[in-house]
């Protein structure tokens, strides 16, 4: 797929597919455009059969002689951000057909730079498929600027919508991919040849023995039970060029969590080859900083363990030390992920970082409460959480904070332990209220997103979520 810009005359453009996103009063752009289309556009409003509200979509076929078909998709003044990139996606699904070779994509003054961002990135990821079968024949779609928009910043918008879409989409591949191929080992290949390909990223994989010596029994106590080893993956992203503190992103990456000896019911089972969804969204935000060239540094830590049954795995009521010397007291071998995270988040206190993230697909309570449109978020620090917020609004991959209140902690206490690793209710804030524990010297915020990485039912597949949310708060974080 192939993105360029230009400044063409509209009378000039020869073209499978033009896109015009208008609401029902027309800008001066697209009067223009109107004009050069002997009056189409007024015409189909007039007739009824395009009404230029929001997600209103209207397809003209010989448009002119040199425009196969005109796509008009409505946009009212005022929309909000979510509306504007429903409405976006829209116009790339028009453009995403057998059909459709090339296409040409009207950019005039309403548009906001974030908008531009967005239209390659929906390509990108509408286009996506992990069969390969891509129905869409587009090979290249050309953004035509009016007036105001210069080539250049519209260029510059453009590649950043490639990065973040290419990194939605290594996440949902890695998520997607079932666990007999996706397990740590292959996480840690993975990694190993995104650092391959990228100079700025700097790859170290810790095996079991290593983790052993810096104490992390925690982490090693979900693998206990599982024929494939576990890892501990570790990506230095060096983009800045002055010394600045990095940020560390933290991702939960079980490959395939039967649950251990609290076994998971069989039905649906299936779907916790996404528990490694984390992992995978910082695997993505690797490679997209990479292509996007931000001027930053980022660590990416990644435990990356398989969680099974079998004589050696760990019970409940056993008794482990984390990296950190807290002891925990297993009561459920399923409320595993904030094991390994725990002995991770230890671990970056040695990046002396300014900002650390953990992304983990970690409870099935954080769906009770927000549903699969929305990530949970808990932090120790009000400006880092109010950073989050505002990303997740600008970038459409939103977030909504959950208290981290000691009501909510002392639902962790045990007779046997420093901790449990269950409370009693709220599953979602006891689990960030256990992972707070580890996250003392640094500010912190946790995104559950068992919720949106992934959906069910006959579209099933990994989402690429956090990836949007994660770099926008990367790009934020640039001097």
């Amino acid at each position: 797929m192939k993105f360029v810009t230009s400044q063409t005359e509209i009378e000039k453009i020869k073209t499978d597919a033009l896109v015009v996103l208008t609401s029902k009063t027309l800008n001066k752009s697209i009067k223009h455009i109107d004009k050069n289309l002997n009056g189409v556009i007024t015409k189909m409003i007039q007739d009824g059969d395009f009404s230029g509200k929001n997600i209103s979509t209207c397809v003209v076929r010989n448009a002119s002689k040199n425009i196969k078909r005109l796509i008009l998709v409505g946009k009212e003044d005022g929309s909000s951000i979510q509306d504007r990139i429903k409405l976006i996606e829209l116009g790339a699904s028009n453009i995403l057909k057998s059909y459709i070779a090339n296409a040409h994509w009207v950019i005039d003054d309403t548009y906001e730079a974030w908008e531009i961002e967005i239209i390659s990135r929906s390509i990108l990821k509408i286009n996506y498929s992990f069969k390969g079968n891509s129905k869409s024949s587009l090979s290249k779609l050309d953004l035509v600027c009016l007036n105001s928009h210069s080539l250049s910043n519209t260029e510059t918008c453009t590649k950043y919508g490639e990065a973040v879409g290419r990194g939605m989409n290594l996440c949902r591949h890695l998520g997607n991919t079932p666990a007999n191929i996706c397990t740590p080992t292959f996480l840690a290949e993975k990694a190993k040849s995104l650092s391959d390909e990228n100079t700025c990223i700097k790859t170290t994989i810790l095996g079991e023995s290593e983790m052993k010596d810096l104490g992390m029994l925690s982490l090693l106590s979900v693998g206990n039970a599982s024929a494939q080893p576990s890892k501990l993956i570790v990506m230095e992203y060096n983009g800045s060029k002055t010394m600045q503190q990095p940020i560390a992103l933290v991702g939960k990456a079980v490959t395939f969590d039967t649950g251990g000896i609290s076994l998971k019911p069989g039905r649906g089972m299936d779907e916790m080859k996404f528990d490694m969804c984390g992992g995978a969204s910082v695997l993505g935000v690797m490679s997209a900083l990479s292509e996007a060239a931000l001027d930053i540094n980022v660590v990416g830590l990644i435990p990356a363990v398989e969680n099974m049954p079998s004589g050696n795995a760990t019970k409940p009521g056993d008794v482990i030390k984390s990296m950190s010397g807290i002891t925990i007291e297993i009561l459920n071998t399923d409320a595993e992920g904030r094991l390994i995270l725990c002995d991770a988040l230890t671990y970056a206190n040695r990046f002396k970082p300014k900002y650390v993230v953990d992304i983990a697909t970690l409870t099935g309570a954080v769906i009770g409460a927000l549903g699969k449109f929305t990530t949970g978020m808990l932090s120790n620090s009000e400006e880092l959480a109010e950073i989050l917020v505002n990303c997740g609004n600008s970038s459409g991959d939103r977030v909504w904070q959950l208290p981290l209140w000691k009501e909510y902690d002392q639902q962790l206490k045990s007779n046997f332990a420093d901790l449990a690793n269950i409370g009693g209710e709220a599953g979602t804030i006891t689990a960030g209220c256990f992972l707070s524990r580890f996250t003392k010297d640094y500010k912190w915020a946790h995104l559950d997103i068992a919720g949106t990485a992934w959906i069910s039912g006959k579209n099933k597949g990994a989402t690429g979520r956090p990836v949007p949310l994660l770099m926008e708060f990367l790009r934020s974080q640039v001097n």
